[in-house]
């Protein structure tokens, strides 16, 4: 049984998933090979493929690179990788701008948060805070957002 397919938050990631697919159908059907000869020349079930062809995100992205080299194309990504900020997403907070923010979330290194769970993350654990090294933005960033968030209150 296929693994159930995970929510996709962006709307365009599905259509871009639904594209892939069909590329990977139309350069299959274009070549004139069978999908049983495509899946396994990609080390992958027929039905896999099939579900690769519908834009499936359930499947591994490992899965779309093999059909992919199996039917000699090759996945680009056009244009640069933009932080999350700059699709939009104004209250988008890199761990990496606030070594103490950096610090309580380790488990999620490079990554972005929102500015409401920043400052759920700050109030779930300030006592792990060195209060003594913060640098000034980062006071700044935590007043901001005790300020908006927190209704001026921070609760600890």
């Amino acid at each position: 049984m296929p693994a159930q397919a995970p929510a996709v938050l962006d709307p365009r990631a599905q259509q871009d998933l639904e594209l892939l697919g069909e590329q990977v159908r139309t350069q299959r059907q274009s070549m004139r090979i069978a999908a049983q000869s495509v899946a396994r020349a990609a080390n992958m079930s027929r039905q896999t493929l099939n579900r690769i062809e519908r834009g499936e995100p359930s499947v591994t992205m490992g899965a779309y690179l093999n059909a992919l080299r199996a039917l000699g194309l090759e996945l680009k990504v056009a244009g640069t990788a933009r932080p999350v900020a700059a699709r939009g997403r104004t209250n988008a907070v890199r761990l990496a701008d606030y070594p103490q923010l950096e610090r309580l979330a380790w488990h999620r290194q490079g990554e972005t948060l929102t500015e409401k769970d920043a400052f759920a993350l700050y109030e779930r654990n300030w006592r792990h805070v060195d209060r003594s090294s913060l640098e000034p933005a980062e006071r700044d960033f935590i007043a901001r957002l005790v300020k908006r968030y927190g209704k001026g209150a921070l609760l600890v």
